[in-house]
């Protein structure tokens, strides 16, 4: 049985490490968060220790492991995005490994300052890229890599995931903290795009609005046009007539990619595949971080082919 600490533990993310954390019959022995909403922890780990302040969490650790003899061995980070990069490093001072959520960070240069600071510790550094778990996300990729298609697969990306006024005002809304549009909701398909598709040959952004972002990707053996959003507008008619207020659709060559099941135990997957070993990295999470940096700092251009959501 391990020891785990969980910093993010009000989050929408935490329940699912929580449940991993418990279905893998390991420990929660602390959690921080500076918000107390956190009556989730009594469905998994009751006696587990709660902090709101940093600090005060900090010295609990230290305290246990000093009086105690009690080791941390993994600390779950399910933190705004621009904080991944700090609690990771806290994790490694305290000798423990981190599993840290998507984005892992924010910006390409803070992966190779983590792989140093990873090198000289103790710990090693983990990233939940769930997707490449994924059933029918396998099935693809074994597809491809069989393939003898001559020429590029052709993808259209979309996904809107509609967001009330609430959103705007919690750090999610502030580019600097979550790294806008692209990064927080469209990280995990980057990554398992070029997970199956290779590396990124040409990058380029066709819109870029607070609610909304899309552009043009060409990988080693795909053309990708994507629209990201979380405007409820964006949703088709037929859909908004009926009440959804979601719609994912990715096709490939025309042909739909289905992949709505089949979510709910890959936390759990991710977690069995750290314990035993088998985890993604730095350099698995490295070309996606790439990849939104380079989105959220170029203007938009108008060349190149584009989604037939952009008007």
């Amino acid at each position: 049985m391990k020891n785990f600490a969980l910093i993010g533990v009000a989050g929408y993310i935490a329940p699912r490490h929580l449940k991993a954390i418990k279905d893998t019959n390991n420990n929660l022995i602390a959690a921080l968060d500076k918000f107390d909403s956190v009556g989730v922890m009594d469905g998994y780990f009751p006696k587990a220790d709660f902090f709101v302040e940093f600090e005060r969490f900090d010295r609990h650790i230290e305290k246990i492991k000093r009086q105690q003899n009690i080791n941390l061995d993994y600390v779950s980070i399910c933190t705004p995005n621009y904080l991944h990069d700090s609690h990771i490093r806290m994790a490694l001072r305290r000798g423990a490994d981190a599993i840290c959520e998507k984005p892992l960070v924010l910006n390409p240069w803070n992966i190779d300052a983590l792989a140093a600071i990873e090198k000289e510790s103790k710990g090693k550094i983990h990233t939940i890229l769930q997707l490449r778990l994924h059933e029918s996300i396998i099935k693809l990729k074994q597809k491809v890599d069989s393939s003898n298609k001559k020429g590029k697969y052709d993808i259209d990306l979309t996904y809107i995931t509609s967001r009330g006024n609430w959103y705007d005002i919690s750090w999610k809304g502030d580019e600097s903290k979550s790294g806008g549009i692209a990064t927080n909701i469209g990280v995990h398909f980057y990554d398992m795009l070029s997970w199956i598709f290779g590396e990124v040959q040409e990058n380029i952004v066709h819109l870029k609005e607070k609610d909304k972002s899309a552009g043009y990707l060409e990988f080693q053996n795909a053309r990708v046009r994507w629209f990201l959003s979380i405007d409820e507008n964006d949703v088709p008619v037929r859909l908004k007539k009926i009440g959804q207020r979601t719609y994912r659709s990715i096709t490939i060559d025309e042909e739909e990619l289905e992949f709505s099941q089949g979510f709910t135990e890959l936390h759990t997957d991710s977690y069995r595949g750290i314990l035993k070993g088998e985890s993604f990295g730095l350099e698995d999470a490295k070309q996606s971080i790439e990849i939104v940096h380079g989105i959220r700092n170029q203007e938009v251009m108008f060349k190149g082919e584009k989604h037939q959501f952009v008007k």
